[in-house]
């Protein structure tokens, strides 16, 4: 583990209920103590569908342990709006980065992952390779 902490995990979705359900369907699929740091950042400023960049920034600095946080979006408007944070590189923390990975299979191996403290790398590489989980 990083002596910095945990690596956070942020799930970005366009619905708050999505993004608060799939947090915590990982944290209670992790299977350990402590579970890394998971947060939901959903919904629209007004409480609606879509995306808040505030949402998203506040999410990146809560779950921030110095370790890195590995993001997930649902949707095409959260992955840009995800991706226009990152390239303006001033609100969100160090060590940030968006990871390519279904939402829900990627966010539990994320959690799992960081939760056993692993690197940054090593949770985005988790996630991205939940694609290759096959249903039959």
């Amino acid at each position: 583990m990083s002596d910095s902490g945990l690596v956070g995990v942020v799930l970005v979705s366009h619905s708050n209920d999505v993004a608060s359900s799939t947090a915590e369907l990982a944290r209670g699929l992790a299977g350990r103590d402590p579970v890394a740091p998971v947060a939901a950042a959903g919904g629209d400023a007004d409480g609606g569908f879509g995306t808040s960049s505030e949402a998203i920034i506040e999410a990146t600095r809560k779950v921030d342990q110095g370790a890195g946080v590995v993001v997930l979006a649902d949707l095409g408007s959260a992955v840009l709006t995800v991706k226009a944070l990152l390239a303006d590189g001033d609100e969100l923390p160090d060590q940030v980065v968006l990871a390519d990975a279904p939402f829900v299979e990627g966010a539990v191996a994320a959690v799992v992952t960081a939760s056993t403290g692993a690197s940054l790398d090593a949770v985005a590489t988790a996630a991205k390779e939940a694609y290759e989980y096959r249903k039959a």
